[in-house]
């Protein structure tokens, strides 16, 4: 990677690295749009477990978080042998029954932002599958990131 840093839409993302296979490509050459959500999703499990809260640690407090809605900018299509910096950060979060994450994902080659995502999450409780306030826990935590 050159010198010349990235330019996140966020102080601080929480971000993973991968470079694109021939298995991510679909019948056009490029990165199919469900691997990009998969993706979207595995950097988001991963960053709440970097926050503390994996499928146990959901379990012990009875609240865990769901998707609702996803919303996602394909603004470039990636290839094989690309090199993506894939970043999440809590976007908004008022400590009530939902929470927005946002993505980015930027190229390494020309640092190109290829794709702007969010996903809406709702608190559940672990048993009934319902909508529930977030636990104070989750309200720490879960804190929106500082913008650029």
């Amino acid at each position: 990677m050159s010198a010349d840093p990235l330019q996140w839409d966020v102080v601080s993302p929480f971000v993973q690295t991968l470079e694109v296979g021939a298995q991510h490509l679909d019948a056009f050459g490029h990165t199919n749009n469900v691997v990009y959500l998969s993706w979207l999703q595995d950097v988001a499990w991963a960053h709440s477990v970097a926050l503390g809260f994996g499928m146990e640690d959901y379990r012990r407090v009875g609240a865990g978080c769901v998707a609702r809605r996803h919303e996602l900018d394909y603004l470039a299509a990636t290839f094989a042998g690309d090199r993506l910096h894939i970043a999440t950060w809590v976007a908004e979060n008022a400590g009530k029954l939902d929470m927005w994450r946002a993505y980015q994902i930027i190229r390494e080659q020309d640092r190109k932002t290829v794709l702007r995502g969010r996903t809406h999450w709702i608190c559940v409780d672990m048993t009934s599958g319902r909508p529930r306030r977030q636990p104070p826990e989750f309200v720490a935590a879960y804190k929106p990131a500082l913008p650029r």
